[in-house]
């Protein structure tokens, strides 16, 4: 039996690769902090006939970051690294720490935790590692300069890993979804109702799509035709028209 530790496991796209994961017969570890919602999680993921274990812990920590590294150490078949935040406001008018503690998530959990398990994964010549980033990395941050950054991280991070470990048999995918209906936004307190309602992805779609890319070995998964044509603009539209248009956005 294959294992899969998924971080951020209660809720949006981290329960939803929980979900997905156990159908396809993986036994779970689950990471997140609310000790009671992982519970709950894995009572209802146990139905699928797999062995769930919980980890609470809190990325953002040093003990807490410490622990799933170990377990990740420990070996794993499948990482998904979702766990991830983000702030409100000019960057400017947010706290230092508040921006500091979005990057110990966002980019130093990521990096600690495929550094662990990656040298398990090596030896015996296979494993996966999902990093969820997001169509934010593409371009500069109109508003959410820190978070556009970190992602921008974890995107290149992960098809660096790609072009490094493809061959050894570990499979690397930056998954770089648009907006989609989680608790993310109200989590970070942001308003999203001017968002058309076409923009808008559902959880269960991005993550099938994901294990769909990883599947096929790439190394970036897109989902949704609409995002997939922004990112291919992003490419070929020069710096300074972007930031124009991101200028009349903002």
């Amino acid at each position: 039996m294959t294992t899969a530790l998924v971080t951020g496991a209660t809720a949006g796209i981290g329960a939803e690769f929980a979900r997905q994961l156990a159908a396809r017969g993986h036994d779970l570890v689950l990471v997140a902090r609310d000790t009671a919602r992982l519970e709950s999680a894995a009572t209802q993921l146990r139905a699928y006939g797999v062995a769930v274990e919980v980890l609470p812990a809190d990325l953002a920590d040093d003990d807490g970051c410490a622990r799933i590294e170990w377990r990740c150490g420990e070996g794993v078949d499948v990482l998904v690294n979702n766990a991830g935040l983000g702030t409100k406001g000019a960057f400017h008018e947010v706290d230092r720490d508040s921006e500091e503690h979005l990057l110990r998530v966002n980019v130093r959990a990521v990096l600690r935790l495929t550094h662990a398990a990656l040298p398990p994964m090596v030896a015996r010549g296979s494993g996966s590692i999902v990093n969820v980033s997001s169509v934010a990395g593409f371009a500069p941050g109109a508003r959410a300069a820190t978070y556009s950054a970190s992602k921008a991280w974890v995107t290149n991070f992960s098809e660096s890993l790609h072009l490094q470990y493809a061959e050894q048999g570990v499979r690397v995918l930056a998954l770089c979804p648009g907006f989609t209906r989680t608790e993310f936004h109200s989590r970070a307190d942001m308003d999203t109702s001017g968002i058309p309602d076409r923009m808008w992805l559902q959880a269960d779609d991005v993550v099938r799509t994901a294990l769909q890319d990883l599947d096929a070995g790439r190394s970036l998964s897109v989902p949704g035709a609409q995002y997939k044509a922004i990112v291919a603009a992003t490419r070929v539209i020069p710096p300074s028209v972007q930031r124009a248009v991101l200028k009349a956005l903002q």
